[in-house]
Parts: structure tokens; sequence; C-alpha cells
């Protein structure tokens, strides 16, 4: 199966990073983040990947085009003719397919554009700035088991903040916990799979949002599907995310990891 992967957007969240380079190539542990998502779907066995680009796209490009050059030792040899020596070079089993899908358009729109670029009936959908252990094999069984259009992976990530607790006529606090572990609601934690009808629910048009329409459309139709995950998973909106995701991975404690 193919994962689609969004790619594209403006990334203004973290903006310290993003000004820089697109947000799936912020680094986790010297790699981008991206890399880090292809490599868990690729520990599945899914190595073919569609990424949607945008902002900065040819970034994403440029990484692919010289990968070799940034898993490999190398020797140039000026004294021959400038060759290139290539030692232990490092390859990866994928194809990887980058479209650009627009400087602006919305997610809607961006997997509309990549639709000639997938070929089978059914398709895995992620987002390029979070990575989870969840299990792809149980999500694509939960898929197949429900006659559903897309499935989504949702999870109840903990309070960032500290939770108050109230008497009756909210006079006052009766307790106080700092961050507590408590889960908040459930959210759309991406890891998704898609069967291909989903084209049929997005437009061609920049303003089309995948999030908004298309999903309550198919929620509303009955056929937006959901596999509830209880591990980790964890996204990259800010620069407290990247340095969490840095220490986790620089601890040798990224569960992610599983290659």
């Amino acid at each position: 199966m193919e994962t689609v992967i969004f790619a594209g957007g403006f990334g203004t969240r973290i903006s310290e990073e993003s000004h820089l380079h697109p947000k799936p190539m912020v680094d986790i542990g010297g790699q981008p983040i991206l890399w880090h998502i292809m490599k868990y779907y690729s520990a599945f066995g899914h190595t073919d990947f569609i990424i949607c680009a945008g902002y900065k796209g040819y970034m994403i490009k440029e990484y692919f085009a010289d990968y070799y050059l940034h898993t490999s030792n190398i020797t140039f040899d000026f004294k021959e003719n400038n060759k290139l020596i290539i030692h232990n070079s490092i390859a990866e089993p994928w194809k990887v397919t980058i479209v650009d899908t627009g400087l602006n358009a919305q997610t809607g729109c961006r997997l509309k554009r990549v639709e000639d670029y997938v070929s089978g009936d059914k398709f895995f959908l992620t987002y390029g700035d979070g990575v989870s252990d969840v299990d792809l094999n149980a999500l694509l069984k939960t898929h197949d088991s429900n006659d559903n259009i897309l499935t989504l992976t949702s999870v109840q990530p903990p309070e960032k903040f500290g939770v108050l607790q109230f008497n009756e006529s909210r006079t006052k606090v009766t307790s106080f916990i700092e961050k507590s572990d408590l889960s908040g609601s459930y959210i759309n934690a991406g890891f998704m799979v898609a069967n291909r009808e989903i084209f049929s629910y997005v437009e061609n048009n920049e303003s089309c949002i995948f999030e908004q329409a298309p999903v309550r459309t198919l929620a509303a139709e009955q056929k937006l599907g959901v596999h509830i995950h209880s591990g980790f998973w964890q996204c990259m909106d800010t620069k407290r995310d990247h340095d969490l995701l840095n220490a986790q991975w620089n601890s040798n404690s990224a569960k992610w990891k599983i290659w």
C-alpha cells in the first residue's frame, strides 16, 4: 500500500525552524521528522510514499536527490578527474514521489492533486509532523473490518496545563492537579487509512480543508471510522514539542523507533 504524507504547510507555530525549511524537514536526532515517519511505515512493510509538497518543497526534493550523501561515507578524489566514491552506501527500500501541490493549498486540495499518483484502491494517509507507536497492521484491520471510506487513528493526549476542580457553587477551588496525566478529549492523531472514494470528497480548490467539509460529510454519511490508540503519540507543533522529541531520541527512549 502507498502512504500519502501531507508535507506542504507553512508550520507557523514552529516558526523558529520553519522559516529555514519546511516543517517535515525539521531534524529529530539529525534526520528530518519526515524520515522518521517513513522509517516507521517502512518497518511495517509499506515502502511506497507520495509526499504532498508545497512550502519550500524543493528542499524535500534535494534531500532525497542527495540521500546517499546524507547517509554514507564519501571520498571526493580531486586527483582522478574529480571522482566521487560512495562507501557503504545505505539504501532504503523506498519509492518516493514528491508532488508540488501548491504553496497556499489546504490539505483537501493537496490530497486531490496527488490523486493520479495513487494506484491502489486504498492507501495510508498521514501528516508530516507527528510520530507514534500505533500498530499499523491493527489500524488496517480496523479499516478493512468496517464499511468506511476513511479511518482515523484517535488518541487522548494528556492535559497540557494544570487542572482545577471547583465546588458546586464554583466559588472555591477544591483541588489543583499540575499538568495532569488525566486524558482530555479524543483527537485525530493522523495515521489514517482511506479508500480511493475519498477523492470524490475533496476538491482541486486551494481553500478545501480536508479536516472540515470532507471529513464532516463522511461522518454524516457514517463512512468515517476510528481506530483508538492508547499508546504513544506526539505531534511537533511547537519548539517545546521539538525539544521533547529530540530528548526522547537522544536518550534512546523514542517509542516510535522500531527499526
